[in-house]
């Protein structure tokens, strides 16, 4: 008696496949992974750390430039797809696109919170042993690594729905650069909105968890880290479900 897996499961290891054979998907994933080691690297052996900053926020400076190279993965899964023309291949094969949509989020959601959590706490780790001991404060590192690694996750999925939606890699990767970086860039013209407006991005609860001095209420909001990470976690869902409607309507 043989038995085949479910229709869900056979998506999620079709897309496996699809994801560690393509070259640009690879290397920005390593690119994710090593950024916030090579962050804790630099700050502790150049002594850039501010007076006032904790070894945690310290060793992950690089995370959020990582955190989008998370995004752009995201963006990547689905653009690269339409690129190529494979796309008609993968829904010919799995005519339900619901299906193949939530195996790429299932994907790309599981690698990056594991390579982050993997990568930050290896960060932290290497930060702690590097920066001299009782010069700064500590930070919580538990259990904000898992929250941090969560956020990642998330801007792999915000990419995924901007790509779904735009279907273009470089109009794809610029969108979600964008919605990343202009919250706080844009935050400071709208006065008393800006605590507000500046926290809206993946980038402001990351720095939040990170427990950066930079991350002050007038520049990343007001909300806490983990009410500011279930915030952007909710748009992106409302996102996502946007880009499925739309993937369902459209011709490819």
């Amino acid at each position: 008696m043989t038995t085949t897996a479910a229709p869900g499961a056979q998506a999620l290891a079709y897309e496996w496949i699809k994801f560690r054979s393509v070259r640009s998907t690879v290397r920005t994933t390593v690119a994710t992974a090593a950024l916030p080691v090579l962050g804790a690297v630099f700050v502790a052996t150049t002594g850039s750390l501010q007076s006032d900053d904790t070894v945690l926020g310290g060793s992950l400076t690089l995370s959020v430039v990582a955190q989008m190279l998370a995004a752009v993965v995201g963006a990547l899964v689905v653009t690269g797809e339409y690129s190529s023309g494979t796309i008609r291949t993968t829904f010919a094969a799995r005519p339900r696109r619901s299906t193949v949509l939530a195996a790429k989020a299932a994907l790309v959601a599981g690698v990056m919170y594991v390579l982050a959590l993997a990568s930050c706490t290896l960060a932290y780790l290497v930060g702690d042993a590097l920066l001299p001991e009782g010069r700064y404060a500590q930070g919580e590192p538990l259990p904000a690594l898992f929250g941090i690694a969560a956020s990642f996750a998330v801007a792999a999925l915000l990419g995924l729905a901007v790509g779904t939606l735009v279907r273009h890699s470089a109009g794809a990767v610029t969108t979600v650069i964008g919605l990343l970086l202009l919250p706080s860039l844009f935050g400071p013209f709208l006065g008393d909105a800006e605590r507000w407006i500046a926290g809206l991005s993946p980038t402001a609860a990351l720095e939040k968890l990170t427990q950066t001095s930079d991350a002050a209420a007038d520049t990343v909001g007001s909300l806490g880290p983990w009410a500011s990470l279930l915030l952007v976690a909710a748009y992106t869902a409302v996102l996502a479900l946007g880009a499925l409607v739309l993937l369902r309507r459209r011709d490819v």
